[in-house]
C-alpha cells in the first residue's frame, strides 16, 4: 500500500502539477478566499490564476 505522501506524489505528477506549502498571514488568506469565491475559484485555483497571470505580464510566460 503507497504512503499518502507518495500517493500526493504520483497523483500531482499525473496531473502534471507540483504540491507545495505555502505560508501566508491569516489577513492575507482572508481576502484571497473572498476575491475567490467573488470569481468562483477555490483559494488554490485563485493563487494559481494569479501567478499564471503574473508571469505573463511579466513577460516570462507566452500567454495561452
Amino acid at each position: 500500500m503507497k504512503s499518502e505522501k507518495a500517493q500526493n506524489s504520483s497523483e500531482s505528477t499525473a496531473k502534471g502539477k507540483k504540491s507545495f506549502v505555502i505560508r501566508i498571514d491569516e489577513s492575507t488568506y482572508k481576502l484571497l478566499e473572498k476575491w475567490a469565491n467573488d470569481e468562483f475559484r477555490s483559494v488554490n485555483g485563485q493563487i494559481e490564476y494569479l501567478l499564471h497571470q503574473s508571469l505573463i505580464n511579466s513577460g516570462r510566460k507566452k500567454n495561452e
